[in-house]
C-alpha cells in the first residue's frame, strides 16, 4: 500500500506540474466542444431529429477521456522504462499491480474531472444540453471505458521506445477511432460501411454509453450492453497488455 500511495502521488503531481499535460488533458479537448457546439447550435441531425448537442457532448467526452488514457500511461510507461525506473521499481517489493493501480486511480481520477467540466460547459446556455434523469449511469461506463483504454496505453507504452513513437501510434489509433466511432459526427448520417466498422472499436461503445446515459438516447438495456463490449473489449486487451508488458528495454 506504501508504494501504490507513493506511485499514486507522485503522479498526481507530475500530472498538475506539467501544463502541457493539463492542456492537452482537459482545454484541447473542450475546445472541439466548444467549436462544434457553436457551429451546429440550435441543429438537428436530420437523420434523427435530435440536437447535435446530444451527439457531440458525449462524443467528444469519449474521445477525451480515452485519448487521455492511453496517452498518460503510453508516455509514462515508455519513460520509466527508457530511464530505468521501472527496472529500479522491479528490485523492491513492488508489484507490478501496485504501478498499473496508481495510474489507474488517477486516470479514473482525471476522467471524472473530464466528465463533470464538460457537461458543465455543455449546460451552458448556448449549447443547451438536456440531461436525462438516468445521467448517474455515466459513471460505470466511464470506469469500464478507461480501464479499456488504458489497456490500450500500456500496450502503446510497452512497444513504443521513444515519445514521437507513442505519439504517433496512440494518434494513429485515436483520431481515427474518433471519426468512426461517431466522436465528432453522428454515426446516422454516416456511411453504411462506416457504421458496421464502428462496432469493432471501443470507442463506439463509450460513445453509446455515454450518450444512453447523459442524454437518453436508447435504454438501460443499451446502456448495459455497452458496459458488457466494454468490459469485453478490457478484459482481451488487458490480458494483451500484460503479455506485452516490459520493466526495460531488455527485456
Amino acid at each position: 500500500m506504501s508504494a501504490y500511495a507513493a506511485l499514486t502521488t507522485a503522479g498526481y503531481r507530475a500530472c498538475t506540474r506539467d501544463k502541457t499535460t493539463l492542456f492537452f488533458t482537459f482545454a484541447f479537448p473542450l475546445v472541439f466542444l466548444v467549436v462544434f457546439g457553436l457551429i451546429f447550435h440550435g441543429q438537428t441531425v436530420e437523420e434523427s431529429g435530435r440536437p447535435y448537442i446530444n451527439y457531440i457532448a458525449p462524443g467528444v467526452l469519449s474521445w477525451g477521456i480515452g485519448n487521455a488514457a492511453v496517452f498518460s500511461v503510453g508516455f509514462t510507461l515508455m519513460q520509466w522504462r527508457r530511464d530505468d525506473v521501472l527496472r529500479l521499481i522491479r528490485m523492491t517489493p513492488t508489484p507490478l499491480s501496485a504501478v498499473l493501480a496508481s495510474r489507474y486511480v488517477l486516470a479514473t481520477g482525471i476522467g471524472a474531472v473530464q466528465a463533470v467540466l464538460f457537461v458543465s460547459v455543455s449546460l451552458l446556455p448556448v449549447f443547451g444540453l438536456q440531461p436525462a434523469a438516468r445521467w448517474p449511469l455515466v459513471l460505470p461506463v466511464l470506469v469500464i471505458g478507461i480501464t479499456a483504454f488504458l489497456a490500450i496505453g500500456v500496450i502503446v507504452g510497452s512497444s513504443a521506445s521513444t515519445p514521437e513513437a507513442v505519439a504517433a501510434v496512440a494518434n494513429c489509433l485515436m483520431v481515427p477511432m474518433a471519426f468512426l466511432s461517431g466522436s465528432f459526427f453522428p454515426l446516422d448520417s454516416m456511411p453504411t460501411w462506416m457504421q458496421n466498422l464502428s462496432y469493432v472499436l471501443p470507442l463506439r461503445y463509450l460513445n453509446d454509453g455515454i450518450s444512453g446515459a447523459l442524454t437518453g438516447d436508447g435504454t438501460t438495456g443499451h446502456i448495459a450492453l455497452s458496459c458488457g463490449v466494454l468490459a469485453g473489449f478490457a478484459v482481451v486487451l488487458c490480458v494483451v497488455a500484460a503479455r506485452t508488458f516490459r520493466w526495460s528495454n531488455k527485456s
